[in-house]
């Protein structure tokens, strides 16, 4: 019966270990959209994050899920099966929040901008409304 209940939860540990914090589908659709207009950062490669799952736990340990990586460590040679994906997909996930961080700084500096330009009368109000929409449309994902 022991054997029985190490063997549940051994199993259960194996399932769930797999599971990465990936992006979901809106989330992608931005970073892509974001990436095809070179607005995205890199910080890290998902392709690094993928090869490095092929080691113990290394995928998780490059995303920064360090608790997985150590139970993939420990389920060494079966977690090849899942931690390239959780390398990748945590790499993505990390991409996608510097992006957009880095968007959000980019947006409101140009913001400033206009608001330092309208405040200082070198654009009406009408300008400003024009330019605004104008920054917004840059900065909006676009899918």
């Amino acid at each position: 019966m022991q054997y029985l209940r190490t063997l549940l939860i051994g199993s259960l540990l194996v399932i769930t270990t797999g599971c990465a914090n990936g992006l979901n589908s809106v989330q992608k659709a931005e970073l892509d959209s974001y990436e095809a207009r070179g607005l995205a950062i890199q910080e890290k490669s998902p392709g690094t994050g993928a090869a490095l799952g092929l080691l113990p736990g290394g995928g998780s340990f490059y995303g920064r899920e360090y608790g997985f990586g150590v139970v993939n460590l420990l389920f060494w040679p079966l977690s090849i099966l899942w931690d390239p994906i959780s390398g990748y997909d945590a790499s993505r996930a990390i991409n996608y929040n510097v992006t957009k961080a880095h968007v959000a700084k980019l947006h409101e500096r140009e913001m400033q901008e206009l608001d330092d330009q309208l405040g200082s009368g070198q654009l009406d109000i009408a300008q400003y409304t024009l330019e605004k929409r104008k920054v917004d449309t840059k900065y909006r994902a676009g899918f």
